[in-house]
């Protein structure tokens, strides 16, 4: 049974909720492209009413996630490679800015909080344990975000990285590409942390380069 989500008085927030729970599954595939989703259906599936069911579906279709059509319901368009493409290309400029204002900004216990999830990286690698070690390339990349001290440019940031999570945790487990990815994540937080602007903005450039050709040799 699908789980439920939590109940919440007013129709705003709960949309809201639904909204990022049928998007979850979407980027996720458990929605597939192609796949009708009915109001009744995720009413029932995520046991909420059809008003935030109707609302989350008018979001998804500005986002360009489903494709409502008149008497039949949401057709979901999903995430095409090309769209990944884009994003990736998109994310080597605001990444390389955001380890750049990084550089400028951060405070010692942020670089602390780097250093420190670059270190347990480190360890899980050597363990082989796969699974931390994507869960913590999702936290660097979250900190590195906060160390920008750029709300606009982290609110970006953080819609990209929603939108590759699926294809990032496929890129991470290929052959290799753990430990190079957190080399790569070594290299971002010293110069970060020596305030170097420009070798933190290529440094970070250069990760999200190699991580869109793994992804995209991956899909």
């Amino acid at each position: 049974m699908s789980p439920r989500i939590p109940g919440a008085e007013q129709d705003t927030s709960l949309g809201a909720k639904v909204f990022r729970e049928v998007e979850q599954r979407i980027i996720d595939g458990t929605y597939a492209p192609g796949e009708s989703l009915s109001e009744l259906r995720l009413s029932s599936e995520l046991g909420v009413s059809r008003t935030p069911v109707r609302e989350a579906l008018r979001q998804l279709e500005r986002e360009g996630l489903v494709h409502n059509i008149p008497n039949k319901g949401a057709i979901v368009v999903g995430i095409s490679e090309q769209d990944i493409a884009d994003i990736y290309d998109i994310r080597i400029n605001l990444e390389g800015l955001a380890a750049r204002w990084a550089a400028e900004k951060a405070t010692p216990e942020e670089l602390s909080a780097l250093r420190e999830i670059v270190e347990l990286q480190e360890y899980y690698v050597s363990k082989n344990n796969a699974l931390q070690v994507r869960q913590l390339d999702s936290a660097f990349h979250a900190s590195l975000y906060d160390a920008c001290r750029s709300r606009p440019l982290r609110h970006s940031l953080a819609a990209f990285s929603t939108y590759t999570r699926r294809v990032r945790e496929l890129s991470v487990q290929a052959e290799g590409r753990a430990a190079v990815s957190v080399a790569e994540h070594r290299r971002i937080y010293e110069a970060v942390a020596a305030k170097d602007s420009a070798a933190a903005e290529a440094a970070a450039k250069a990760h999200i380069l190699k991580a869109k050709e793994n992804v995209m040799a991956t899909i």
